[in-house]
């Protein structure tokens, strides 16, 4: 089946991999093996040792922080803008998250030894690397800030519109439950927040399909997170050719 999909997939469907050189890509393209990522696949658990990094194409995998209470929240997410696995190749090769693809898709992994060989070429993969690490950080401590400060239908507008720039369309795929647990809050919050976006005509919500039918209109019901992380993903990465990508992607 990944023989025939290989056709329709490609590593430069991957923003990263896309802002390679030639010569960079070159050295790993042979390893990067395509995979199918399920809805509900465990990538990595807390405490595992990394095996892989994995650059996904058309999935979206959410890095969760687990309570001892069990009770968790998504603090991350990665789509074909970036590469999960940064743990590996910033030296602690255990995290304390959860990573589990939330929506399915594919995408393409690579040994960790074989990244690591070509990180520590101290190259263009180590400063592409570097700086979307440091995107990531912005990412999860603007997401700390905004569950703590912001509204259950401002953080869902900014979630919303987050994983709208990821996929081709206007369409998602997700539960209010997963929804729920994404956020770290009670499904009746989302039940009520889905309700008054719906009614309000900026989304359609039906057994678990959300298409969003004002895009303008829903950023205007975001808080200014969405835009600080988008900004500091775009200042970071503007000399690698991966930004245009990405805001290619988000102004569809």
């Amino acid at each position: 089946m990944l023989n025939i999909m290989s056709a329709k997939h490609k590593p430069i469907h991957n923003h990263l991999l896309a802002a390679l050189p030639a010569e960079t890509l070159g050295h790993i393209a042979p390893h990067l093996e395509l995979i199918s990522m399920p809805l509900g696949e465990v990538l990595y658990e807390v405490g595992g040792q990394l095996q892989y990094v994995y650059f996904p194409t058309t999935a979206i995998v959410s890095i969760h922080y687990i309570m001892e209470n069990g009770a968790s929240a998504e603090i991350a997410g990665v789509g074909n803008e970036g590469v999960l696995g940064t743990s590996l190749f910033m030296g602690g090769n255990t995290t304390t998250s959860l990573a589990t693809v939330q929506t399915a898709g594919y995408g393409y992994r690579l040994k960790g030894r074989l990244m690591m060989e070509e990180f520590n070429r101290a190259g263009p993969m180590m400063r592409l690397m570097l700086r979307y690490t440091q995107a990531l950080m912005s990412q999860i401590a603007q997401t700390a800030v905004c569950n703590r400060h912001h509204s259950i239908e401002q953080q869902m507008c900014r979630w919303l519109l987050s994983v709208l720039d990821r996929l081709p369309s206007n369409e998602l795929t997700m539960t209010q439950e997963l929804i729920a647990s994404m956020l770290g809050v009670r499904r009746e919050g989302v039940t009520e927040t889905a309700g008054n976006l719906q009614r309000a005509g900026l989304i359609s919500y039906r057994r678990g399909h959300i298409t969003v039918l004002d895009r303008s209109g829903l950023e205007s019901h975001a808080c200014e997170c969405y835009k600080v992380v988008k900004n500091e993903f775009q200042r970071l990465l503007s000399d690698t050719g991966a930004d245009k990508r990405h805001s290619a992607a988000s102004s569809r």
